[in-house]
């Protein structure tokens, strides 16, 4: 064994193998991608509370897959040690919006696509998505969902309260009602034939009507 022979670095032999080329074109398109995931998500967000740090991590999820599947392209025996590492991580932050999952799997999808060499899928099936999400997702519904919540006198009240819902409205259901002392708690979910709250002020004209509320509902949360 000679001198050179000790300090023989196989990092540095495995490190001429890579394109510096390759590997920054891979990085920008990805950046590339998950920015445009990131607009889309700023486009179609309607949830209650919006978060810029998950935008900002669903750019830097693309980038990232994008980078291990460049090392795990490049040697198998890497490959299998990745997997192994990659097993163990866990994570606990709780996705609170059923589509942050979708955009999760988005940024992963892209940078694996990316990573692999596949561009023009990864390019055209980003595309897709984005119009597609952009699409239904921003789509406003005609048919939406509204609570009426009543406090009335008594049960004759109540019976002209229904009746005239009956009659104002698509679709109507009575979701709760609580009876107490001071009166009676109605809460009813319509479908209105309008965008417009004019029920709510004729049923406060009811004889035994003491307040009405309206309040827009998705199965998820009240707006």
């Amino acid at each position: 064994m000679t001198f050179q022979d000790v300090f023989k670095s196989s990092f540095l032999e495995k490190a001429a193998d890579f394109s510096i080329l390759d590997v920054a074109l891979a990085m920008l398109l990805s950046f590339a991608i998950g920015l445009f995931i990131f607009y889309v998500y700023k486009k179609t967000f309607a949830g209650v509370m919006y978060s810029a740090s998950f935008g900002v991590s669903i750019m830097a999820m693309t980038m990232i897959t994008t980078l291990i599947i460049l090392a795990v392209t490049s040697n198998l025996v890497l490959s299998l040690g990745m997997v192994g590492a990659l097993s163990i991580v866990r994570f606990r932050t709780a996705v609170k919006e059923p589509l942050d999952i979708a955009f999760l799997f988005w940024a992963i999808s892209a940078g694996i696509v990316i990573g692999a060499g596949l561009i023009p899928l990864s390019i055209i099936g980003s595309v897709f998505i984005g119009i597609m999400l952009m699409v239904f997702v921003n789509r406003k519904s005609t048919d939406t969902p509204y609570i009426i919540v009543l406090n009335l006198e008594n049960d004759q009240a109540e019976n002209e309260c229904l009746e005239l819902i009956q009659s104002k409205t698509k679709k109507s259901l009575v979701k709760a009602k609580t009876v107490s002392k001071n009166g009676i708690e109605l809460t009813v979910e319509v479908r209105l034939l309008d965008m417009t709250a004019k029920l709510l002020n004729e049923l406060l004209t009811v004889d035994g009507v003491n307040n009405a509320c309206l309040v827009s509902y998705n199965g998820e949360y009240a707006s």
